[in-house]
């Protein structure tokens, strides 16, 4: 929850121009959200797909590079050459500029790399509210604060962190950064000579995170440069219909402080609740709702923030033993594993501060996790959501709203290679 902005009259949470919320229909299917965000141009647009033969994360090929490095049937083709109007491959893609304009050198509030990694760890979210600067590109707001980019197009907003925020924090010395042409190549030492490898791009979205071992092999386990050309964030909503749910509702959305670790560990190993037609990248996976609905889902309800907060207690934080220790059990039958930190808010203030409070939760969450319960923060991505999804149907201030919910998601980034349950814990 953030702190209310609510014009006279209108309902808690609703900002001027807004309608007040829809309440979730009673005979809705079992863990769809109850308040979706409908994408502006749904339907109207086909992600691309790319081809399905190249770079499936998860695949180990002895050598093979990251962007910017030269790989195997692909003499000379370098990431960081790439030119406006190519993928990351090398394809055209008939446009010239592919991020509708914003995060160019020479535009209002550009920042090399979209996000500025100078600034102390930011706790404090009066901080936050104060250092946030808006700049209009296009018909579209963007909304730069410490460590995100909120863009609003017409009555919606999404969200972009940097990805790198987490591994400084928990890197040390052991992390370290440059820049390369356009993108910037994160890398983050462990013990044993394993290294973590991030990619970003200009404009802050990550295009790739892989393992690179002692002996040269590479595992990727996000290619987030999979369907082409960097689209906005807007256009990486995937329009589908809700799966058909056939299991018991708390199979399918564990209340985790009513479950042990077997029905937590199940749940964050099931194959997807359908079929799953196709790979998606990380961004479409974030910002499509029934995309994410095919998969379970576990609903930690033993963390609730305080209002405008984004910090874990260290009470709180103990009671993560059971997820951490489920996570790495799955971790460990399945290296290649990528699970989605979802984080949520009340219904309760301005649009913005609810998203934004709901990034940093999730954040702070898988930062828990892995200082506390060493879960390799490569398998962890995070992604906040706002008020969009209430688990309590009120727009009066709700603690049982402030949470955060862990999925599976391995079978979204890379179908064909990781739809099969992982085996019982032992």
């Amino acid at each position: 929850m953030a702190p209310p902005a609510t014009p006279p009259g209108a309902a808690p949470g609703t900002p001027p121009g807004r309608p007040g919320d829809p309440a979730v229909a009673p005979n809705a299917a079992p863990g769809v959200p109850g308040r979706p965000v409908q994408p502006p141009g749904a339907g109207q647009f086909a992600p691309g797909q790319g081809n399905p033969g190249q770079g499936n994360p998860g695949q180990v090929n002895p050598g093979q590079g990251l962007p910017g490095q030269p790989s195997p049937g692909q003499p000379g083709l370098r990431g960081s050459d790439t030119q406006p109007g190519y993928d990351p491959r090398g394809v055209p893609t008939g446009r010239v500029d592919d991020r509708g304009g914003f995060n160019r050198p020479g535009r209002p509030g550009y920042i090399s790399g979209g996000f500025n990694t100078d600034d102390e760890e930011v706790r404090d979210y009066d901080r936050v509210r104060r250092d946030r600067r808006e700049f209009n590109e296009d018909g579209r707001t963007y909304i730069r604060e410490p460590g995100r980019i909120i863009v609003r197009d017409r009555d919606n907003y999404f969200i972009r962190h940097d990805e790198n925020e987490r591994f400084r924090d928990i890197g040390g010395r052991g992390y370290r950064s440059e820049r390369r042409g356009p993108e910037t190549y994160t890398y983050l030492d462990r013990p044993g000579g394993e290294q973590i490898v991030t990619v970003i791009d200009d404009d802050g979205r990550m295009l790739r995170r892989s393992r690179r071992f002692r002996d040269g092999r590479e595992v990727v386990l996000i290619d987030n440069s999979y369907g082409g050309a960097p689209r906005p964030i807007y256009e990486d909503v995937v329009d589908l219909p809700p799966p058909d749910i056939r299991i018991p509702r708390e199979r399918y959305v564990v209340d985790y402080g009513a479950s042990d670790e077997r029905a937590v560990y199940e749940a964050l190993s099931a194959p997807p609740v359908v079929a799953i037609d196709r790979r998606y990248t990380l961004d479409q996976v974030r910002y499509s709702p029934q995309l994410r609905a095919r998969m379970r889902s576990v609903d930690i309800d033993t963390i609730n923030f305080d209002t405008a907060s984004f910090t874990v207690t260290p009470d709180q934080a103990a009671r993560l033993s059971t997820i951490a220790a489920a996570i790495n059990q799955a971790i460990r039958a399945n290296p290649q594993e990528v699970f989605l930190i979802e984080g949520y808010t009340d219904a309760v203030g301005a649009d913005v501060d609810n998203l934004s409070l709901s990034d940093r939760r999730a954040q702070s969450v898988a930062t828990v996790l892995t200082q506390n319960f060493q879960v390799p923060p490569e398998n962890l991505t995070t992604q906040g959501y706002g008020e969009q999804y209430l688990k309590v149907n009120t727009q009066s201030a709700s603690r049982e709203n402030r949470r955060v919910t862990v999925r599976r998601i391995t079978p979204l980034l890379q179908q064909g290679n990781a739809g099969a349950a992982a085996p019982p814990p032992r």
